[in-house]
């Protein structure tokens, strides 16, 4: 029987051929966003009085800002705007010591009410109400509006509400960081006259037998 060791190249064999393993380089330093993190630690020190407690010198006050625009650069964020919502946050926190960079990441996530939407909740109700095509749509926001047609109105109107409130609240959280980056939103259409003229051939054949009728005459 051949042994277990037999079946393994020797590693120090001639005739082993080493695999080189694939190199990925370094992803490159946003200079836009360290220059965000730059301004960012100079409103955390101002923030938060025991800061030196996390960053006690210029060496780890320079790791962390390596480790933060990593973070950044992860989440997508590399402008000011994009971090105002994290640092109302960290006044409104009340604490002495810094945030983490990724609890700082998620202070960055604006809810709908910061945006001045209305809140998850209230959106769905308002998005199943809508959801009827009888329904009065005046008035509505406009961003329940658009993740309401992103959900479907169908879906809305005929789903369980705990599936149909998932994907809604999904739509939604998109919307909302659609709103706060300034994309443009589905416009609400305008409501339809209070009355329609209905034509069928009916109609149509009736009004072409007056208007002969009259040429006649």
């Amino acid at each position: 029987m051949r042994n277990v060791k037999d079946l393994i190249p020797s590693a120090t064999s001639g005739n082993h051929v080493a695999v080189a393993e694939p190199v990925t380089a370094p992803r490159a330093i946003d200079q836009g966003t360290a220059s965000v993190v730059n301004k960012l630690f100079v409103e955390l020190q101002s923030i938060f009085p025991a800061w030196k407690q996390a960053w006690p010198n210029d060496e780890a006050l320079t790791a962390a800002k390596k480790s933060w625009i990593k973070g950044f650069m992860a989440a997508g964020i590399n402008t000011i705007e994009q971090i105002r919502f994290g640092i109302e946050q960290c006044r409104k926190s009340g604490g002495d010591f810094a945030p983490s960079v990724g609890r700082f990441i998620r202070w960055c996530e604006p809810t709908p009410e910061m945006m001045g939407l209305p809140d998850a909740a209230k959106a769905y109700r308002e998005a199943c109400r809508i959801a009827h095509p009888a329904a009065d749509r005046t008035g509505v926001h406009a961003a329940v509006y658009h993740a309401a047609c992103e959900t479907g109105f169908y879906e809305l109107a005929s789903l369980p509400e705990e599936r149909s409130r998932k994907l809604f609240d999904r739509n939604y959280a998109i919307t909302v960081r659609m709103v706060m980056t300034g994309e443009p939103l589905r416009e609400i259409p305008l409501a339809l006259p209070e009355t329609v003229t209905v034509c069928t051939p009916e109609v149509g054949l009736a009004a072409i037998a007056a208007l002969r009728a009259k040429v006649k005459a």
